[in-house]
């Protein structure tokens, strides 16, 4: 059984980081790879939703500070994020930056309310099909998303990229006192600078912020048709981005063998939204791939690496913006290629796997991932999974309904059947047809002892039943209900139309 809360934990716990110096280096250099890797994507972000790029570097400077100290997931890095991009950008070009600061800030507290109200429960509905597509259609839209920094550029660029992947794949076999992806990006800063490399670099990619970012209310009019402009957007935000990120804490909860406050993180999100709106910020959540940076590459497990890599943002942003505007890109393209070689689940798609598996397992992940990387929206193709095996369960347990004749049951002038299953509106709507109302004798008895009666729909069908022996003269009795079941026959039956 998972602890309370990972807090618990002792050697997860910031406590625990602070007296450990070799593992709170681990946390500080986790939070500095993840800062650097967070410039060009918050910048490709602020590009992708309309607005200037320091809007998307404070974002992810705010929440990632912010749910540091909020978040129910440890080591989990929240920052602007392409899906929040997505969602927010037809309200950047229709009504300018001050409507997106407010659909931000009521964004967060449509997630608070959330949060508050249990939404988090319902990760348990998600099944591991779904978490496995998932799983691998964001490592291939993280892979899809380097393309562009390797499609038409100098050929400097893919020398520089393959001794990135390399020094990121075997320098840990022989160390692992500094992350692979530290030693990765310096190396190749150091090469591009002393060489006098022409290739694409972090400066590239927009304008770096030279100040702090500060406290401002979004100058939009506090109207009824301001929240009529605003509150579709809002929510929509609010559900993809409190999907990502808890289903990107599941992951987490998978890596580390931990367990996560899901509800925390739920309300957390939306705190973190409102104070990134009302910082000049474009709202995010949880990212897969710097998350995968900072748990799975480079082994943090606190707070401590997700409140540092704000903290570094910040820091490389306003103070070292030219150091950190000299990074190539091809440095940073390879590690988030790594980043996707380890996140996606190669066992899944390995030809024994796929014989062992159930063909419906298969086509809910394949579906999943199908949706997600023809949309570029993690929130469809979950829910697509999720309807998907929905319908094959019902389909299969459907299946398992019986309906037989009990032998020897004639010798009293009555018949009784046997049912068997759960009844539900799928598996109910053949019962009907399961028995013999012109030969059967005077009294027929439906015992229901294997079955359960799950929904309306069932009692709508047993009340059919007994209609159609009345029609004939004869009785029809349902018997063997266990509590719940006959709970619900009795609330319902005779009182449903027909």
């Amino acid at each position: 059984m998972h602890p309370r809360v990972p807090e618990a934990d002792e050697a997860h716990s910031v406590r625990a980081a602070l007296r450990s110096p070799r593992r709170l280096r681990t946390e500080v250099l986790a939070g500095l790879v993840v800062a650097l890797a967070l410039v060009p994507e918050a910048i490709s972000f602020s590009i992708l939703a309309g607005v200037d790029p320091r809007v998307g570097l404070f974002s992810s400077f705010v929440m990632a500070v912010s749910l540091a100290f909020l978040g129910g997931r440890p080591a989990m890095i929240s920052a602007a994020t392409g899906a929040v991009a997505l969602v927010v950008a037809p309200v950047v070009r229709d009504h300018g930056l001050s409507y997106l600061l407010a659909t931000v800030v009521l964004g967060g507290v449509v997630q608070v309310a959330l949060g508050l109200l249990g939404v988090a429960r319902l990760m348990r509905f998600i099944p591991r099909s779904v978490m496995v597509g998932f799983v691998n259609a964001l490592a291939i839209l993280v892979f899809v998303a380097q393309l562009p920094h390797l499609i038409g550029v100098p050929w400097a660029v893919y020398p520089l990229l393959a001794v990135g992947i390399g020094v990121i794949a075997l320098l840990p076999r022989l160390t692992t006192v500094v992350p692979a992806p530290l030693v990765a990006i310096v190396l190749l800063t150091t090469v591009t600078v002393v060489a006098g490399l022409a290739v694409p670099r972090v400066r590239d990619q927009g304008a770096l912020p030279d100040s702090l970012p500060s406290f401002l209310l979004p100058d939009v009019p506090y109207t009824v048709e301001t929240l009529r402009i605003i509150a579709p957007y809002a929510v929509a935000m609010a559900l993809v981005g409190l999907l990502e990120s808890l289903m990107t804490a599941k992951l987490v909860d998978d890596i580390t063998d931990t367990h996560s406050d899901k509800t925390r993180e739920a309300w957390g999100q939306g705190a973190a939204n409102v104070l990134s709106g009302l910082f000049g910020g474009m709202g995010g959540c949880a990212m897969i791939g710097q998350t995968m940076i900072n748990v799975k590459v480079s082994g943090a497990r606190t707070r401590i690496s997700t409140f540092l890599a704000g903290a570094f943002l910040l820091a490389l942003v306003v103070g070292l913006g030219d150091v950190v505007g000299a990074i190539p890109m091809a440095a940073l393209v390879a590690v988030m290629v790594m980043v996707c070689v380890a996140t996606f689940d190669w066992h899944s798609i390995r030809p024994s796997t796929l014989r062992r598996m159930p063909l419906s397992e298969t086509a809910v992940m394949v579906v999943t991932v199908a949706v997600v990387v023809a949309t570029h929206n993690l929130a469809y193709g979950v829910v697509a999974g999720v309807l998907l095996a929905t319908l094959l369960f019902a389909r299969r347990v459907a299946h398992l309904t019986t309906v037989t004749r009990v032998d020897g049951s004639d010798d009293d002038g009555e018949r009784v059947y046997a049912v068997t299953g759960a009844l539900f509106f799928a598996s109910s709507n053949d019962l009907v047809h399961q028995f013999d109302y012109a030969g059967d004798p005077e009294r027929v008895v439906i015992d229901l002892s294997g079955a359960h009666v799950w929904d309306a729909s069932t009692v709508a069908t047993l009340d059919a039943i007994t209609t159609r022996y009345a029609a004939k003269g004869k009785t029809a009795v349902v018997t063997g209900l266990d509590p719940d079941s006959a709970a619900r026959f009795g609330r319902l039956a005779g009182t449903l139309p027909r």
